[in-house]
């Protein structure tokens, strides 16, 4: 029989014990099981280990050399079994997550950070905040582990959950005079010749107001695009125009009055943002984590109303893939 973690145990048990039989009884083995181990670590050794009599065993010289080696070797093994487990249950790894430029999912980075630094102190959180289209194609190539966006359907390679359904309002700077009756909507057509800061044409976010607009039959006054949230809310701030996004930019503002908000009717217009994935590459343990804390942020975004303009989709119970 080998040196083995096990027998060295039951010579440790048995010097502890002073008594083979009481050794044998902590050890749940058959007195002659354990004999016969420490007969195999004597042959080992070449050396008699314990010395028997009528009032039980005792180490003898070469005993106590091993005994001292034993308890070391079983205190490492002991804290090794302690170090595995715990590393084995401790998530680590990069993650990379998009959030799409004015969603109002955006205002969800800072939270998410805390979370994940609390929940998975060993996770390297990476967050991108750019425009739908690039962010798809970073998750579709695997750049990205996952990303919330506005999408449209026809996107290939990636699969799309919808999370949210954000209504569309009229932010404009404090003071604005607005027309009569306009104390909570504001029709698409009041906006006409009131200069728009908007989101480039690339985005889906300008796509739905443009078609909105021709819905209408009215040519906005678009006097910039911007894509860049803190640069469209310091250009509204200096009076430089009005906008037509997601209430929870206006939430944003940091100037002493708050902007003028109203949600656009006539048409109203709303869009639907989606966590987008790949659907041909698996996602990590990381990722994963990240992804469960990230659906949790979202549904208690929407159960909390702190954000007018958002509700959750109707459960379809099924993902898009797109």
């Amino acid at each position: 029989m080998a040196v083995n973690f096990k027998t060295l145990k039951s010579f440790v048990t048995a010097v502890d014990s002073m008594s083979l039989s009481a050794a044998a009884n902590s050890l749940h083995i058959a007195q002659p099981a354990l004999s016969q181990q420490i007969a195999a670590l004597e042959s080992h050794f070449k050396q008699r280990l314990l010395i028997r009599s009528n009032a039980g065993v005792t180490p003898t010289v070469a005993g106590r050399e091993l005994y001292r080696h034993a308890v070391l070797i079983l205190s490492h093994l002991e804290q090794a079994e302690v170090e595995v487990a715990r590393k084995a249950n401790v998530v680590t790894g990069t993650v990379a997550v998009g959030l799409a430029t004015y969603s109002t999912t955006s205002t969800l980075s800072t939270a998410l950070l805390k979370a994940v630094r609390r929940e998975y102190p060993d996770v390297n959180l990476f967050i991108n905040d750019n425009f739908g289209l690039v962010l798809s194609e970073m998750v579709m190539t695997g750049r990205m582990d996952m990303a919330i966006i506005y999408a449209p359907a026809q996107m290939k390679g990636v699969t799309l959950q919808p999370i949210l359904i954000e209504d569309l309002y009229f932010i404009a700077p404090p003071g604005t005079q607005l027309p009569a009756g306009c104390d909570e909507t504001i029709p698409l057509a009041a906006l006409a010749g009131m200069d728009l800061l908007l989101p480039g044409r690339t985005h889906l976010l300008r796509r739905l107001i443009d078609n909105a607009f021709a819905q209408a039959r009215i040519k906005p006054r678009v006097t910039a695009e911007i894509e860049s949230a803190a640069t469209l809310r310091e250009a509204i701030e200096a009076n430089l125009g009005a906008t037509i996004l997601p209430w929870a930019i206006a939430g944003t503002f940091a100037g002493m009055e708050p902007p003028v908000v109203r949600r656009v009717v006539e048409p109203t217009i709303q869009t639907t943002v989606s966590l987008c994935v790949s659907d041909h590459l698996p996602m990590s343990d990381p990722a994963l984590a990240v992804r469960d804390i990230l659906d949790k942020l979202v549904r208690e975004l929407v159960e909390s109303g702190r954000c007018v303009g958002i509700r959750a989709p109707e459960a379809s119970g099924q993902e898009t893939r797109a």
